[in-house]
């Protein structure tokens, strides 16, 4: 059976040969570097004790020093599973979620083909290497030595120069034997659409050759040298050797050099990535030509976990980095993500280090950001939320942002820090630093002027009072995860005063969402599960023992979904009341020595309503005790005594 092109290469990038291999050995925890993707075990293919068996995770490759078995993970496959290349495919493929193609009787026929265009591809390369060493080339050898590139640079990446002659190369290649039909389907020379003689594509430009990971010459990139040219930088177009989106600059060496730093650097184009190589960055590559795709991310990820994405100080590089968050965030697993580093505006890889040296690059890329701050930049830079429904919009598009994440706790750790950034970004502007009324080791110490108050003196109590009420929000919603779906974002929002509680609540919202994904029948024990296993003990349990929580039957599994979701509204705006009413409460204490204000008293008459609305609004039972009797009575005193008006003598 043969496979289509591309195919095999294709499943060899998806898959991590480590991951293969570790099926079947224990790696040796002291040599074993997996930063590096340097793995080593006793080797399966024979006896042995030491650890002589080496896998090369990032070039896909193994090989034991003892019996000299070698391979990548096919072989692997075949030779510890005992079947054949098919059957070997086959499981691999399975492994990595791809399914085989159906045959390809042409497939030889066409790898054959292939070879012979990588000749004809590597004599240009040789051809355009010359041409940089002639007359005509006296511009580009100029401009190359402004850019500061050293021979030794142009030497390792082959740079070479293409002569302003219509076809130039197809003769040199036709005198060496190549075939027209070769040469013009390696993307090297075109047919006028008029008929004739083909002609050279890539006229009067510096040219770089782009190899694939194997190092095969598979196309060119030519940077024009007249200043009217239609394309600055023209790429080979799209060839049986050459599919642009699964390749990346540079990608071979690269690779090498990233086992040695734990790092990948993801820069714009060529002249990036050589002018990073030249001052000691070798872990460089960049797409060519093209927005980054799905393809080229796996490649990324097959060199480095975390590459660092290096964005050009202008508009452009910064919109290609936006786009690329949703393209990324359908992709991303535990420990695999990008990193974005800002550089100066105006100015990019090469410029920077020309201008400022290689520790000013290094600067840049020590201070890059985690893909999250990129996207709440995409979705709040320039914008201003002065309105409830601006708001509501950047919630919406928050949403839907996360919603493309498919890994249930990348998702509720992305959830996490985009509700912080939120929180943040709302908090109220009235005072520097948000009140709440109990910090994590309990009550906070009364005020000089609040000492002798009702809050004080009582001021375990409401803490009590708040317990019951917290618990009783938080059992109604892990008992019925649709409807605490329905209030998510009111439970952001709310503030809960026992720090035991706050947590509960945090890890409730972190995996609501991936609980929600669940069949409904299976939804409630899923959010249990995932609650415990965050907060290290079962909440359900803890929020049961409470008996007046526990006892109150609209809190229930088996309660009907109007009454706990008419039980659960009415607790959130109690809590919303008591917190308001405690808030205004303390600022008029405060303001005790202050003068009449009718501003205040407006306040707190706001403040009394919200109690007598969250009091009378929902599903309580007219004989349970008012906990928060206390707070109404306090605040309706403070109201008719006027307490904020200063005695006149």
């Amino acid at each position: 059976m043969s496979l289509p092109d591309g195919f095999i290469e294709d499943l060899r990038t998806r898959l991590s040969l480590a991951q293969v291999v570790g099926r079947k050995v224990i790696w040796e925890a002291k040599k074993t570097n997996t930063g590096k993707g340097d793995y080593w075990a006793p080797c399966p293919f024979h006896t042995e004790k030491t650890a002589s068996f080496h896998v090369d995770d990032r070039k896909g490759f193994y090989y034991c020093f003892g019996c000299h078995a070698k391979g990548d993970a096919i072989n692997f496959v075949r030779e510890t599973e005992n079947v054949g290349f098919m059957e070997a495919i086959k499981i691999l493929a399975a492994e990595a979620g791809m399914p085989v193609p159906e045959s390809d009787p042409h497939a030889a026929a066409r790898a054959e083909k292939r070879t012979e265009l990588v000749d004809v591809m590597q004599a240009a390369v040789q051809y355009y290497l010359i041409q940089l060493k002639t007359a005509p080339a006296q511009a580009a050898r100029d401009y190359l030595k402004k850019r500061g590139l050293t021979e030794a640079t142009q030497a390792t990446f082959e740079i070479g120069f293409a002569p302003d002659h219509r076809t130039g190369l197809f003769d040199a290649l036709i005198a060496k034997g190549f075939k027209q039909d070769q040469i013009i389907e390696a993307g090297l020379c075109a047919l006028p659409d008029r008929g004739g003689k083909p002609y050279d594509r890539f006229r009067d430009r510096i040219i770089f050759p782009i190899r694939d990971q194997r190092g095969r010459a598979i196309a060119f990139g030519g940077r024009a040298m007249a200043a009217d040219a239609r394309a600055k930088y023209l790429n080979s177009p799209e060839t049986p050797l050459f599919d642009k989106g699964r390749n990346l600059y540079n990608l071979g060496p690269a690779r090498e050099a990233a086992g040695k730093v734990n790092g990948l650097i993801v820069a714009e184009g060529y002249m990036d990535v050589i002018a990073l190589h030249q001052a000691g960055f070798k872990h460089a590559v960049a797409p060519l030509g093209t927005a980054i795709t799905e393809n080229q991310l796996q490649l990324m990820w097959r060199v480095n976990h975390e590459p660092t994405i290096t964005l050009d100080g202008d508009t452009a590089g910064m919109r290609a980095a936006l786009r690329l968050i949703d393209i990324v965030l359908p992709l991303l697993e535990p420990g695999k993500s990008l990193r974005f580093s800002l550089l100066p505006e105006g100015l990019d890889p090469d410029d920077l280090i020309n201008t400022s040296g290689a520790q000013a690059m290094q600067t840049v890329l020590d201070n890059a950001k985690p893909m999250v701050a990129l996207l709440w930049r995409r979705e709040t830079e320039d914008k201003v939320f002065d309105s409830p429904e601006r708001r509501a919009a950047l919630d919406k598009s928050l949403k839907s942002a996360l919603a493309k994440i498919k890994d249930p706790s990348i998702y509720a750790h992305y959830n996490d820090a985009i509700r912080q950034l939120r929180k943040t970004l709302f908090a109220p502007k009235r005072s520097q630093q948000k009140w709440t009324p109990f910090n994590k080791r309990g009550p906070q110490p009364a005020l000089a002027g609040t000492k002798s108050s009702l809050l004080a003196r009582q001021s375990t109590g409401p803490e009590a009072e708040a317990r019951v009420r917290e618990s009783a929000i938080l059992l109604g919603c892990l008992n019925h995860p649709q409807i605490a779906g329905k209030f998510e974002d009111d439970l952001d929002r709310l503030h809960f005063i026992c720090p035991d509680l706050r947590e509960i609540c945090h890890s409730l919202l972190s995996h609501l969402a991936a609980t929600l994904s669940q069949t409904q029948d299976m939804q409630q024990q899923h959010l249990r599960e995932l609650v415990h296993t965050s907060i290290g003990y079962d909440a359900h349990d803890k929020l049961n023992s409470i008996g007046q929580v526990r006892d109150n039957p609209y809190l229930h599994p088996n309660a009907a979904p109007e009454l706990a979701d008419q039980a659960i509204k009415t607790d959130i705006a109690r809590q919303q009341a008591i917190l308001a009413i405690m808030e205004e409460t303390r600022e008029a204490e405060q303001e005790n020595q202050g003068s009449a204000d009718e501003g205040m008293t407006w306040r707190l008459g706001q403040a009394a309503e919200a109690k007598r609305l969250a009091d009378t609004g929902g599903i309580t039972d007219e004989d349970q005790s008012d906990n928060e009797g206390a707070l109404s009575r306090n605040l309706q005193a403070l109201i008719d005594r006027k307490i904020w008006k200063k005695d006149k003598k």
